[in-house]
């Protein structure tokens, strides 16, 4: 063979050699899935420490969700040597069928994994990875444990923690945890198999922050993969950090105090700080103990039973909960119709009861006697002068246009969509605008007689507790608020800056104070509807709601704020098929307002009335009395 020959044979040699080894290396990296395991196999000689999660305190620093040590017992299966699965099984206090089933159902939770090149199934499980075997071990039963362990090799014990709850209150505002699914950890690398991940509440909201940092450690290991020490003695380690800790604007014991309360009744509270709009407290009732959903065996014993509870304790009442408002919307009627120019402070109408149904006081002559009286003839008049302000010359189209503009106003008001804040299950209520009435009886063919009911907070007008104590604190800034939001401050940065700035209402300050003097004479003069909220000491501006039900016995609302300058507290209470509202809802806001504002109750008699009731009974309609 000649020089020449040599040279091409020698160079088809080796272009094989390139092009075997690239198919090689393809079939390596994009086919064939052992390689991958066997990288993710090195990758499993460094051990994650997960960090205890951030630490949670109220507004005057008392510790409101706190973390405990538990432990996990963990096992790896290429470590485990002739298990004597009797010995075992009577070691954890299970079965040995109880410790067969539980190596097949830690398979069965990683899932299978389907390579599209080659059309093959594989288990996520891997036999090198670490999973749990038994979870959540209190210190003492790990203690009975930890002593076999060299028994079994192949199993060890690894540190967690779990939430604890000093207080059994506010479960509906602090949420729970649950263990991460296999979505999750897919999606999010901070998680493993066994990781619990926020699932509502605060818990949900802030998880990004109270999960900390994990960190890692490397170690060296033998043939046997058993850990020699650390690599390079923990230069490359990096330290797990706890997350910041929450500073709630919740006042644990006024939350406390309106779980109290609200025993033995279906309904909700809510307080705002006016000048902050931080939740001071938000109830939901029934409740139940936060305690009963820490760690996976609480969650599986407790959620179904709350959940086939008829009276709903999972239910986020104050958030979710969308009632007609009732007579408390005469207030924000008030104010647009100041606004707007239809009335002025002087305005009367006569009690005309052939129009709608009222009780039997004085004429309102002016709209601070309104408020006081409650009249709802005097807010159809009102309301039918928003609707027809003559802006067109069509009478369906003046209708059409005078209901927007009313509309604008209650989106000013944070009512009819739902706030962007850290309180998470919320819902929009609903305020009706043309394309809402046109859906219903068609474009021009509606006017104020078909929507009327609307004047007095009744018909398609739906509000959540929340956008009701909102409309508390905005009257009692004269005009503006924050967003509603639990949060004070996230480590020491302070509350996130979307907190900070002021909403404005599209009503001017002036048209406020003859509607809070109105809302002062409710609770503290004659002929006001409210005087069961009445404080010496504490001028309460207040309004009452009785919320028509179709379903049963109305409802009884209360909305007021304290003191009236410079106001420190703003509260709903909704009592749900309780009546009037001046008879439930108006004494336990009271008694919420003397309690955070003086920390003791004066009036014992008015507190031990409430705490006595129960009004869960109070479902069906009252039989009218016969004249």
């Amino acid at each position: 063979m000649n020089v020449s020959a040599r040279k091409y044979v020698i160079l088809a040699f080796f272009l094989l050699v390139g092009i075997i080894y690239t198919i090689r290396l393809f079939y390596m990296q994009i086919v064939d899935d052992s390689w991958s395991l066997r990288a993710q196999e090195i990758a499993e000689k460094r051990v994650l420490v997960t960090p205890p999660r951030g630490i949670v305190y109220d507004r005057s620093g008392k510790k409101i969700v706190t973390n405990r040590t538990y432990y996990n017992l963990m096992m790896i299966e290429d470590e485990i040597r002739d298990l004597d699965t009797n010995a075992f099984a009577e070691l954890i206090h299970w079965t040995p069928q109880q410790v067969k089933d539980r190596f097949r159902e830690i398979v069965k939770g990683e899932g299978t994994y389907h390579n599209p090149h080659t059309g093959k199934t594989t288990s996520n499980y891997q036999r090198i990875r670490a999973y749990p075997f038994v979870k959540e071990l209190t210190t003492d039963e790990m203690s009975r444990i930890a002593p076999y362990l060299e028994n079994f090799p192949g199993f060890f014990e690894e540190i967690t923690s779990m939430r604890s709850y000093p207080y059994a209150n506010a479960a509906n505002i602090l949420g729970y945890l649950s263990e991460a699914n296999r979505e999750e950890i897919k999606k999010d690398k901070f998680y493993r198999p066994g990781d619990y991940i926020g699932r509502a509440g605060i818990e949900r909201y802030y998880e990004s922050e109270l999960r900390g940092v994990k960190g890692v450690h490397y170690i060296v290991t033998s043939a046997l993969n058993n850990a020699i020490e650390a690599y390079e003695g923990g230069k490359y380690d990096t330290v797990a950090v706890q997350g910041p800790a929450l500073k709630l604007g919740v006042d644990m014991d006024l939350q406390a105090y309106g779980e109290r309360l609200m025993n033995q009744k279906r309904g909700c509270i809510v307080a705002i700080e006016p000048a902050s709009g931080e939740i001071l407290s938000l109830v939901s009732s029934p409740s139940f103990d936060p305690n009963l959903f820490v760690g996976r065996r609480n969650v599986a014993e407790n959620y179904p039973k709350l959940l086939a509870d008829p009276d709903k304790p999972l239910f986020p009442r104050p958030l979710a909960s969308e009632y007609p408002p009732g007579s408390i919307f005469k207030l924000i009627q008030s104010l647009v119709a100041l606004q707007e120019g239809v009335i002025t402070v002087n305005t009367g109408f006569p009690c005309t009861k052939s129009m709608v149904g009222c009780h039997n006081h004085p004429t309102a002559t002016d709209i601070k006697r309104a408020v006081q009286y409650s009249c709802n003839p005097y807010y159809y008049y009102t309301m039918r002068k928003i609707i027809h302000k003559g802006r067109k010359k069509n009478f369906y189209a003046d209708a059409e246009a005078g209901l927007n503009v009313w509309a604008d106003y209650m989106k000013s008001f944070g009512l009819g969509y739902k706030f962007d804040t850290d309180i998470t299950g919320l819902r929009p209520g609903l305020i009706p605008n043309s394309k809402y009435y046109d859906g219903w009886y068609g474009h021009n063919t509606w006017a104020f007689s078909t929507i009327r009911s609307i004047s007095i907070g009744q018909g398609e007008v739906k509000l959540t507790p929340l956008q009701m104590a909102n409309v508390a604190a905005i009257i009692a800034n004269r005009g503006w608020y924050y967003t509603p939001h639990f949060v004070k401050s996230i480590g020491g940065r302070g509350p996130l800056q979307t907190y900070r700035e002021k909403q404005y209402t599209k009503v001017d300050q002036v048209h406020f104070d003859p509607v809070v003097e109105g809302m002062r004479r409710v609770v503290n003069e004659a002929g006001g509807t409210a005087r069961r909220a009445r404080i010496n000491d504490i001028v309460v501006c207040g309004k009452t709601g009785t919320a028509e039900n179709p379903h049963g016995a109305d409802h009884s609302i209360f909305i007021a704020f304290a003191p009236i300058d410079q106001p420190k507290i703003a509260i709903a209470v909704f009592i749900e098929n309780a009546g009037f509202g001046g008879t439930w809802a108006a004494p336990i806001a009271s008694l919420m307002i003397e309690k955070y504002l003086k920390g003791e109750i004066s009036d014992r008699y008015k507190e031990q009335r409430i705490l006595e009731a129960n009004l869960l009974h109070l479902k069906k309609k009252p039989k009218k009395k016969k004249p």
